[in-house]
């Protein structure tokens, strides 16, 4: 700030400590002095391009803030679905309800099953809302009349997506630049991509829900998929689809 002449606004400013709770333990008084006297203490959580991370990268302040957003949406379709058709209801959960689920939802892997509950809670919600359904109708069978995945589902999309641009074209690179495919051998999946297990340096820990952790069961459909675009040439039609 002072080598740019900009000017700290500490009432404008907040800072978060991410890690462990013995690791923050460790951290007496953390607050950041300026050189005009004036301190900021840091929050227990922080807005960043609008998702909500908070100390511990739990997004319980992220997940509570998305439902009350949601559902105030899913409330209101529902007091004017009787006068929409179809198409114009779809519409309106995809953009108001629907777009907010799938934001950034590649942050939501690893979370506990509770989490994710309420997020799925949320899409089962809309889905009825949609489709002018009762509350106690099985959700299972309207997701799949709106082609719509469930949000555990989505997620994994999302990172399988995010992998194939990475490897096909590498973006982003900050993405590329930690991602090492492992040499093929002469074995039954030799024809799937598989990417070398990062090895823990200098004994910290690389926790289990970051990039170059993240695990997939190989039961999914979408990793047969992923597989299978990869192996083809990137001029084929199918890429192009």
């Amino acid at each position: 700030m002072t080598s740019n002449l900009l000017c700290f606004n500490s009432d404008k400013t907040e800072f978060l400590l991410l890690g462990l709770k013995p690791q923050l333990d460790k951290i007496h008084n953390p607050a950041l002095t300026l050189s005009n006297g004036a301190s900021v203490c840091p929050s227990p959580s922080a807005r960043n391009l609008g998702f909500i991370y908070d100390a511990h990268l739990t997004f319980s302040d992220q997940t509570s803030s998305l439902a009350r957003s949601c559902f105030y949406h899913i409330r209101d379709l529902r007091l004017i679905r009787t006068v929409l058709d179809f198409s114009t209801a779809h519409i309106i959960g995809t953009s108001l309800v629907h777009s907010k689920l799938v934001y950034c939802n590649s942050l939501y892997f690893g979370l506990p099953k509770t989490q994710l509950t309420r997020l799925q809670h949320i899409q089962n919600s809309l889905a009825r809302a949609v489709v002018a359904a009762p509350r106690p109708s099985d959700p299972v069978q309207i997701l799949k009349s709106l082609h719509w995945l469930k949000v555990q589902e989505r997620i994994e999309y999302k990172i399988i997506s995010n992998t194939y641009k990475v490897l096909q074209f590498s973006s982003p690179h900050y993405f590329r630049d930690i991602t090492t495919i492992q040499p093929s051998r002469s074995t039954r999946s030799s024809s799937l991509v598989t990417l070398l297990h990062p090895q823990a340096q200098s004994g910290l820990k690389i926790t289990n829900r970051s990039f170059r952790m993240r695990h997939l069961t190989y039961g999914t459909n979408f990793l047969h998929l992923f597989a299978f675009l990869v192996s083809r040439p990137p001029q084929s039609a199918l890429l192009h689809c």
